[in-house]
């Protein structure tokens, strides 16, 4: 329109960088980050992050490099969210459960320049880098991450090359410029899926989608001026939902764990008067079945914010009895964790329990930062009824959707086909908009909030001597929501038992992705030879739950 002007004083890249500095004035004497002992202002973590940025400067850190860490939920771990991307760096966080073979895998893949590992996670690393070193790729830096309140911790022997977390921030200059995106689009952070190891997915997150994403989360979250969070979620799971930024744009406490058990929640909502957290259904049901002795009276409401598989209507009940409510969300890694959320009617207040355990079950609409939300045909791109019975696949459309999978031209296009994002998730939608997960194409098991590739267990199975054919399914656990479950067919004359399998597997991938479960059997074929495993997952479905690691032969 004539006379409209777009320059600085109306036009700034969008950053959730911005919600640091302005907490640091607005709430610059109140708690930002709680530890044990430890406590943190708004103005001392913004100083933290700023000698961070600084640090990581004269250490060649430029625009668009790749930062890692890996490290649980703590002090650092929050400060890295704001300390990498001010530097213009892409902060990339590794799952602690991954073992040393699979952290190499992604430290090659990002490039990464950098490294920080709390202490507890340094043999992975100095196994990564040995792995690395032997096929002759550089390794990065490493800054190694005390226990903040042990004056000597065992490191493991790390390598002779390191720098100390607080010692480098010791080296950041106050007067450090900010780096700010030149592109709102540019990114912030680095997020690998749960993807075979030959294969990682990266997926990469802009400043603009991690802000809005932010802003959302504050508003699913009914998340008023300084909220207490109290820290489950991991951080490195899609950057702990956008959370850590979340937190910040209003002014709130993050109160850091090292370790969920029962009794630290229940102890830090009452020490710290918590007002909201999240976690997967394993989280709820850990509370849930907390001893009456690890419990205490919750000191007001805490919203909690759950995703992966619904939570059982069971465990709904059992939250809302202790004080607890509970918000519903999904979305994917791509679409940087929660994309929607099953927003809460009055009008359903007066329904029966069950029909409300059902309807919060539901995965619901997109959130306020989200475009559109659709389920549809994926060869036709025509959106499903809204009849609860016809299926389709979950489709996204907006700003809080990844930029694409870092190097994987073809992947990223694939995910795009039509102009809309594909989950690769089956769905229906009610007649009220509302739609239920049905199925989760490529058969992704969800065990503790963690994704679970068949294909990567089942390619670890077939390495197995006496495994003629397998398969892996996911079987219903009441505390892991699901495990993995393998159904085996033995060569002739092979007698391996259920415990070899299991161990085999444990051996050679992290220990929550190898099977509880093995069956020995037959497996249903299609007539072109393609395993059913809807049949499979039904069998695992009527064995019901394991109280243990369970062990069959048929």
């Amino acid at each position: 329109m004539e006379g409209a002007i777009r320059c600085s004083a109306n036009y700034v890249p969008l950053s959730p960088i911005s919600f640091l500095e302005r907490s640091a004035i607005v709430y610059r004497d109140r708690p930002s980050v709680v530890y044990g002992d430890i406590v943190y202002t708004w103005r001392q973590t913004l100083e933290r992050c700023t000698r961070l940025a600084s640090a990581l400067a004269q250490l060649g850190i430029s625009r668009g490099d790749v930062v890692a860490a890996l490290a649980p939920n703590i002090p650092a771990m929050y400060e890295v969210h704001f300390g990498v991307p001010m530097a213009g760096a892409v902060l990339c966080t590794l799952n602690v459960r991954h073992d040393s073979k699979m952290v190499s895998v992604l430290m090659k893949h990002s490039e990464a320049k950098i490294i920080f590992v709390d202490y507890q996670f340094i043999h992975v690393a100095k196994g990564a880098f040995d792995i690395l070193s032997k096929t002759g790729t550089k390794v990065p830096l490493l800054v190694l991450i005390p226990e903040s309140d042990q004056s000597s911790p065992d490191f493991c022997n790390p390598p002779s090359a390191y720098i100390e977390y607080e010692r480098l921030l010791g080296k950041g200059n106050l007067g450090f410029e900010i780096l700010r995106p030149k592109d709102e689009w540019d990114a912030i952070s680095l997020n690998y899926t749960s993807g075979t190891t030959s294969s990682p997915k990266g997926v990469i997150y802009s400043h603009r989608g991690a802000y809005l994403n932010s802003l959302a989360g504050v508003i699913l979250n009914e998340m008023v001026s300084m909220p207490v969070y109290l820290w489950c979620v991991p951080m490195f799971h899609c950057n702990g939902w956008c959370l850590t930024w979340a937190v910040a744009a209003q002014g709130g406490t993050n109160v850091c764990q090292r370790n969920v058990t029962a009794k630290g929640i229940f102890t830090s909502i009452s020490q710290h008067r918590v007002t909201h957290m999240g976690g997967a259904p394993t989280v709820l049901n850990m509370i849930v079945n907390a001893p009456e002795n690890d419990r205490r009276p919750l000191p007001g409401k805490v919203v909690v914010m759950t995703g992966a598989a619904p939570p059982p209507s069971q465990v709904l009940f059992k939250m809302e009895e202790l004080g607890f409510s509970v918000t519903h969300a999904y979305g994917l890694t791509e679409t940087y964790g929660p994309g929607t959320v099953c927003a809460w009617k009055p009008e359903w207040d007066s329904l029966p329990r069950d029909e409300q355990a059902k309807i919060k079950s539901r995965q619901g609409l997109q959130h306020i930062g989200l475009e559109e939300l659709d389920v549809k045909d994926p060869v036709t791109m025509k959106s499903v009824p809204s009849d609860a019975k016809t299926m389709g696949e979950v489709m996204f459309r907006g700003n809080t959707v990844m930029n694409g999978y870092l190097k994987d031209h073809k992947s990223t296009q694939d995910a795009f086909e039509g102009g809309w994002f594909r989950s690769g998730d089956l769905a229906v939608r009610h007649p009220d908009g509302y739609i239920e997960l049905k199925d989760r194409s490529k058969d992704m098991i969800i065990s503790g909030g963690e994704n679970i590739s068949t294909i990567e267990v089942e390619s670890v199975l077939f390495r197995h001597p006496d495994v003629l054919e397998a398969a892996i399914v996911g079987r219903p656990d009441e505390y892991w929501g699901e495990t993995p479950c393998a159904f085996v067919k033995l060569k002739d004359g092979c007698n391996a038992s259920a415990e070899d399998i299991i161990k085999f597997c444990r051996d050679r991938l992290p220990h929550y992705m190898a099977p509880r479960t093995v069956i020995f059997e037959d497996l249903p074929k299609t007539s072109t030879g393609k395993v059913q495993k809807y049949v499979l997952r039904e069998k695992a479905k009527a064995m019901g739950s394991p109280s243990k690691t369970s062990i069959s032969k048929l």
